[in-house]
């Protein structure tokens, strides 16, 4: 019987040819997100790390990578599991650096792997990850369960502008793919730019923005100050594709002896609510628009904090008159504002004057108050000196001299 069906048939299927790849999206299984540390740490993804010099960002990626490779706690608490670490440094020295900050955070140190050179005919040169990371890939497959990958600094990995958005993504994209080869959450450390106080966390990141795009997950590590004028230290979420893009926890650098060298390791502390703009009050000051922008919150301060007032009440204030948070903050530093807890929370106010001719001298600087006239009379200041003491429950009251009398 003869064979009708069409020649295309009967033929053999046709030969793979290079070219686009497409895949139908009902031949994909979806999955799950792989976390090593839930809604921070992803497994095959891109992370961003950046922080002002100072705050302690290297010192924190180590912090991660003690706790993997120990099976320790993560900053929230829960218990991880042990895997492998790859890190790769162009600012800091393995030995007298790294390994002693390491050590001190309780690693496992025989989970650390440092990329400390590439051989090219028998001779040891720097590694380039900008164009060696498929050799790098062979050797962290042969090793096995790599889990996370440090790199610092991240703009290492571009060869090209760092400033240029295509040159970025072009440079990272390697980076991204090792991740997802080996399963390991990438790491890329960096710097923030000057001069961007007060804009959105991720276009603080120093370079191009793609550094923060084509990131999943972004964390900034700052400085900034508490209710009792102290430095405090967080680590917060500025972006986040693929969790929550908001909260953090609070850190400490401490110095420590590890083996007998004195080195730091980060102590992790509670965790904060809030998004990045908001936590984050950069006690920076630039230029004289700074300048005139702190005189100015000065000038408020004096108007609002003639009496005992809750810091809820001067946030909103400071809001609704056009203030950034943190110039208030350094504006009340130069006033030597009083900043005291009560029984229904934080409350400020301005410090100890003498009333001299009716002026204001304050106790800090000794000078003529040029922009606060006092109104009211004695009786009032001591009214009012009364509330603040009962709000502080008397604890300033040591401190007034004879002649002082209270706002």
């Amino acid at each position: 019987m003869k064979d009708h069906s069409p020649v295309w048939e009967a033929l053999p299927p046709p030969m793979e040819l290079d070219g686009i790849v497409l895949t139908r999206g009902s031949d994909i299984e979806p999955v799950p997100i792989s976390w090593l540390w839930h809604h921070w740490l992803a497994r095959g993804k891109l992370h961003i790390l950046a922080g002002a010099p100072g705050a302690g960002k290297t010192t924190i990626a180590l912090g991660l990578a003690a706790t993997l490779t120990s099976g320790g706690r993560w900053p929230d608490g829960v218990r991880c599991e042990p895997g492998n670490v790859l890190i790769w440094s162009g600012e800091d020295d393995p030995a007298d650096t790294l390994v002693p900050r390491l050590i001190g955070m309780g690693a496992n140190m025989d989970r650390i792997y440092f990329v400390t050179g590439s051989r090219v005919d028998d001779e040891v040169l720097p590694f380039d990850p900008a164009r060696e990371l498929l050799e790098l890939s062979i050797e962290a497959q042969r090793i096995g369960d790599i889990k996370l990958l440090i790199v610092d600094p991240v703009v290492s990995a571009v060869s090209g502008d760092s400033h240029k958005n295509a040159e970025v993504r072009k440079g990272l994209q390697p980076l991204v793919n090792l991740g997802a080869e080996l399963g390991a959450a990438v790491v890329g450390i960096t710097h923030l730019s000057k001069g961007t106080v007060g804009r959105d966390p991720t276009e603080r990141v120093t370079g191009s923005i793609a550094f923060s795009a084509v990131a999943r997950i972004v964390m900034l590590a700052a400085k900034v100050r508490n209710e009792e004028g102290g430095d405090k230290r967080m680590l917060v979420r500025a972006k986040a594709n693929i969790a929550p893009d908001d909260g953090g926890f609070e850190y400490h650098v401490e110095q420590v002896e590890a083996r007998g060298i004195p080195t730091s390791i980060v102590t992790w502390g509670q965790a904060v609510a809030g998004n990045a703009r908001d936590l984050l009050a950069e006690p920076e000051e630039e230029g004289t628009d700074a300048a005139g922008a702190r005189q100015s919150a000065e000038d408020f301060l004096r108007e609002l904090l003639i009496c005992a007032t809750p810091t809820k009440t001067v946030q909103a204030e400071a809001k609704e008159a056009g203030h950034s948070w943190s110039t208030v903050r350094r504006a009340s530093d130069a006033l030597n504002v009083l900043k005291k807890k009560g029984e229904s929370g934080w409350y400020w106010q301005l410090p100890v004057y003498a009333r001299k001719g009716g002026n204001l001298l304050t106790k800090k600087h000794g000078q003529v108050g040029q922009h606060e006239h006092v109104e009211q009379d004695k009786t009032a200041h001591v009214a009012q000196g009364a509330q603040l003491a009962h709000v502080l429950k008397g604890e300033e009251a040591e401190q007034l001299g004879d002649e002082e009398v209270p706002l």
